[in-house]
């Protein structure tokens, strides 16, 4: 396996660990974290062996959510608890409807979803974040800013385009058709027409 494709497995695993904690901290409200790392994300235990045990990830993960200022601590009877904070809320919003919108069987209406954006050179992280997100979905570029899906999304990109902070420079449209569908229709694996 190569450098960057250990670095990214690697990436891509902490954020896992993350979002658990995240949603564990999001069920209940607020986690008494000693209760939480000994017993409700047991689950993560069974993720591959690696040099860090597992209570350090859950801590690690943890002090990366607070970092990120997507939960906080707090203090009650000599017990640390984690918070969830609004912008913890947003995150973990995005990351179910993400999930959602992979895993949902759907039936398609004919109609094809588009997201054009025009997003300034200052912002270009953002342009990119937008673009990564996208295409993690399922998204397919039609041209450089205007990318295509088969299915209802509208809900998702609201919640993108809040999480991102680009709400005017993003468009939602509904179109009936596309001319040259012919690609796009194979890719989603949607009748031909």
């Amino acid at each position: 396996m190569g450098k960057l494709e250990e670095a990214s497995r690697k990436r891509r695993k902490k954020q896992n660990i993350q979002h658990a904690v995240l949603a564990t901290i999001a069920v209940t409200g607020f986690v008494a974290f000693a209760a939480v790392a000994g017993n409700a994300l047991q689950l993560l235990r069974y993720l591959p062996k690696e040099k860090y045990n597992f209570h350090h990830r859950a801590k690690s993960a943890a002090g990366r959510l607070v970092a990120k200022g997507y939960a906080s601590w707090a203090g009650r009877d000599g017990k640390k608890f984690l918070r969830i904070t609004p912008k913890g809320c947003k995150v973990l919003a995005l990351e179910q409807a993400k999930a959602t919108l992979k895993d949902q069987k759907k039936k398609w209406d004919g109609r094809w979803r588009m997201v054009a954006f025009d997003i300034p050179e200052r912002r270009r992280g953002v342009r990119l974040r937008l673009r990564t997100v996208m295409r993690e979905i399922g998204f397919v570029r039609l041209q450089d800013s205007v990318w295509v899906y088969p299915y209802d999304c509208e809900d998702f990109v609201a919640l993108l385009k809040a999480e991102l902070k680009i709400g005017r420079d993003v468009l939602y449209a509904i179109a009936d058709t596309i001319e040259h569908d012919t690609n796009l229709r194979r890719h989603f694996n949607l009748p031909l027409a």
